[in-house]
């Protein structure tokens, strides 16, 4: 089976591994700093917080934003689970906002009339969530001349965009939101197994975020109610969570930094391929704003479905048949059961419906072979079209 994504692991990541494995340090020790100056100093960010997922970054994320009870939250409906999870974990309310046709991200048209008739309302978000949809980022500007005008706080969830750019600037740089989110799961771009860091310009975000995936406990006096009984001293002066980044995870990251731009090259040049070899078949390929450089996280194709005679299902099931791995990224958050019960209901945002019923992810990742890309185009030319050649 050829996967949808995997990671790619060098003989130089493990002897990173090995050396944390043969320190003083496994979970608290020099290599997350070193993993957050990375990030940061890449990204053109302020700061950097380590942690142990995106979820958890998200989390903490929204609870610096001093996201609670009665506040509401926006974001996608094409996302995973986490980016509108995080909000209900801090008892705020969740709403979704329906995607661009073209790019399958938040369409800041839908934004703004939404928007305004929250305004009318008086129920405005507090914090916009926008995704960076298989790394193409959002129209950023769009949705921080928004913020600007309405008053809402921006997280860019940046989980499957690290090394992209927008403008020509680093995804990460915060220059259109208070905090961006990295996911390093597998899968993604860069690994670190399970991981997620958040990202912002503002030192005060920073450090709540830092007192916020370590219990709410610091050891500086200057924090303290008062001063220290001793050098064993600490205080915890916030409800937080164990989201800690072990050095372990942190080690492999930052040797996987190191080919960060190798590694988004070579999606780049397995999209453009597959651009090629699937021009002619009855699907849209994804699209890439000229403004932008993406992570190319995913490959997600639209099927033409009134251009072929098998269904949507019928198409993935052929795929995977033939030992290709595709998946469908995603299933619009509202249609998950738990949804379902807070009141949401099918065809609630009609461009993420029309995209579950037409999408499908294809394999892309650096080591993907042009002799599997060709498996891949030879398999899907079969189930679409019944040639295959």
């Amino acid at each position: 089976m050829i996967p949808y994504g995997r990671q790619d692991i060098s003989e130089a990541d493990i002897q990173a591994v090995v050396d944390v494995l043969r320190s003083d340090f496994l979970t608290q020790g020099p290599f997350a700093p070193a993993f957050e100056k990375s990030i940061a100093q890449y990204c053109g960010a302020g700061h950097a917080v380590a942690v142990n997922s995106a979820t958890s970054a998200l989390h903490i994320a929204c609870l610096a934003l001093g996201v609670g009870e009665n506040d509401i939250v926006w974001t996608s409906p094409i996302t995973f689970v986490a980016s509108a999870n995080c909000a209900l974990y801090c008892g705020a309310k969740i709403d979704f906002v329906d995607i661009d046709p073209r790019t399958c991200n938040i369409s800041v048209e839908r934004l703004a009339e939404k928007l305004e008739q929250a305004n009318h309302a008086g129920k405005l978000p507090k914090v916009v969530i926008p995704i960076h949809m298989c790394g193409h980022p959002c129209d950023m500007a769009g949705i921080y001349a928004l913020s600007q005008r309405y008053g809402f706080k921006i997280i860019e969830d940046a989980s499957h965009a690290i090394g992209g750019k927008y403008r020509n600037e680093p995804i990460g740089s915060c220059r259109y939101s208070s905090i961006t989110v990295f996911s390093f799961h597998p899968v993604k771009i860069v690994t670190t197994g399970e991981g997620g860091m958040a990202l912002t310009n503002d030192a005060h975000l920073a450090r709540l975020m830092q007192l916020l995936r370590s219990h709410g406990i610091t050891r500086e006096a200057g924090e303290m109610t008062h001063a220290p009984d001793g050098p064993w001293y600490y205080q915890q002066i916030e409800l937080g969570f164990n989201y800690r980044m072990t050095d372990l995870q942190a080690a492999l990251g930052l040797s996987q930094m190191r080919r960060l731009d190798e590694f988004v090259a070579k999606r780049h040049a397995v999209a453009k391929r597959y651009d090629d070899l699937l021009a002619k078949l009855p699907l849209t390929t994804p699209r890439q704003n000229p403004d932008s450089y993406s992570g190319s996280h995913l490959y997600v194709i639209r099927l033409r479905i009134d251009q072929i005679r098998k269904t949507h299902r019928k198409v993935f099931e052929s795929l995977r048949e033939a030992a290709i791995g595709v998946n469908l990224h995603y299933i619009p958050v509202y249609r998950q059961p738990f949804y379902e019960k807070l009141g949401f209901k099918t065809g609630y945002c009609p461009e993420a419906e029309r995209y579950y019923g037409e999408a499908m992810s294809l394999p892309i990742y650096p080591a993907l072979t042009e002799a599997q890309q060709d498996q891949v185009a030879h398999a899907l030319d079969k189930a679409l079209t019944g040639n295959g050649k």
